[in-house]
């Protein structure tokens, strides 16, 4: 009798624990909503060229600029070490405005929505042509470059990507009447150079106005010799936004 007992207890305690155990298994689905607020601390520098202040009544075209991920950080003066930055330090002069924010993070890609933020309020503040912004960036402010692009695709009028690499799906999301003119060194270790030949290749297809300047040879500092390409700027001023 005892023994009948016990094997009954054991049982009825495994039905039980498969019964408990088979409750705390099953899935659930909710509803749910949170406002959620995000903050950004964008250092950056503004250059104005000198017909600014001359031409009171005039608008001037902007060209944002977003460097790589060597010059991440707290410290805003090392964006001078590549691209337009660099060069106005070298007493270079633009015709238009230049926006270089910093990417206050070295381990994380660009917050582009923060960044194009501070676009809006620079362009707010200040006497700019809406149809003639630029945009461009090298190495991993390439590929943020694309993807603002991808995700502001009316706000441009050209963009020019130095070595940056992006996903071929972009290339139908961004808008087709955006002259695109990309720059890559066959024998870049960082990003392959078949990040942009394959973007291009693809872009080529769908009849995007797109511009490939291949250095051969060249590693990953293409920069040096993309934004010393005087004609690079004399292009940008020709483009003016059409939707």
């Amino acid at each position: 009798m005892n023994h009948l007992f016990k094997r009954t207890l054991i049982f009825l305690c495994a039905v039980f624990s498969l019964f408990f155990t088979s409750c705390k298994a099953q899935s659930q689905l909710i509803e749910g909503e949170e406002e959620t607020l995000v903050r950004e601390n964008l250092q950056y520098y503004l250059y104005y060229p000198k017909e600014y202040e001359e031409k009171k009544e005039e608008d001037f075209g902007l060209l944002l600029f977003l460097h790589g991920g060597g010059e991440s950080g707290d410290t805003l003066g090392i964006i001078k070490k590549n691209g337009p930055p660099k060069l106005i330090a070298e007493g270079k002069q633009f015709p238009f405005l230049i926006l270089a924010p910093q990417n206050p993070y070295k381990r994380k890609w660009w917050n582009v929505r923060a960044v194009m933020q501070l676009l809006d309020s620079v362009v707010q503040n200040n006497r700019v042509d809406t149809d003639r912004l630029y945009l461009t960036g090298l190495s991993r402010g390439g590929s943020a470059a694309w993807e603002i692009a991808v995700q502001y695709p009316h706000t441009f009028a050209a963009m020019a990507v130095v070595c940056g690499m992006t996903p071929i799906p972009y290339a139908s999301w961004i808008n087709k009447n955006m002259p695109i003119w990309v720059f890559h060194g066959t024998e870049d270790k960082s990003i392959p150079f078949s990040e942009s030949e394959e973007m291009v290749e693809k872009l080529k297809q769908m009849r995007y106005p797109v511009k490939f300047t291949v250095y051969e040879g060249v590693g990953h500092n293409s920069w040096e010799q993309a934004y010393t390409t005087e004609e690079l700027y004399t292009w940008f001023m020709k483009q003016s936004k059409t939707e």
